[in-house]
């Protein structure tokens, strides 16, 4: 089932991104990155009302820095629109996924976050250099 969810997401993300470029390319940048960032609140809010998994008190007592991510979701939608505009959606987003890929690798390897550390495997250094080759490969033009 998760992976059928992270396929979703991706299938998703991939769509919110170019969604988002062309009313960039309309309304500008930030104010497409203000109106997607409150529709997406209205929108987590109407589930919340119907689903209401909400704890208030649990949020207490979370570390306050994970509240940034907030401000982490401003700067990725920023950032992908910005590098759709630019490199098209296939373009941007192989280097996104590589940078994201590379990214968590390293917050499990040092355990950031509260993630669990995880032991450094060849494989999947392997496995990102493949990626990183059929980038190159996708990229290619003659």
């Amino acid at each position: 089932m998760a992976s059928i969810v992270a396929i979703i997401s991706g299938l998703l993300m991939s769509i919110q991104g170019v969604f988002n470029t062309r009313v960039n390319e309309k309304a500008g940048l930030w104010f497409t990155n203000a109106i997607v960032n409150a529709i997406g609140l209205l929108t987590s809010l109407i589930v919340l009302a119907f689903v209401r998994d909400a704890d208030l008190s649990g949020l207490k007592s979370v570390n306050k820095f994970y509240l940034l991510g907030g401000v982490l979701g401003a700067g990725i939608v920023y950032t992908v629109i910005l590098s759709i505009s630019k490199m098209g959606p296939a373009g941007a987003t192989m280097l996104i996924l590589i940078a994201q890929l590379v990214g968590s690798y390293l917050i499990e390897l040092l355990g950031w976050f509260g993630t669990e550390k995880a032991d450094f495997q060849w494989t999947k250094l392997l496995a990102v250099g493949i990626i990183i080759v059929g980038i190159v490969l996708f990229k290619w033009k003659k």
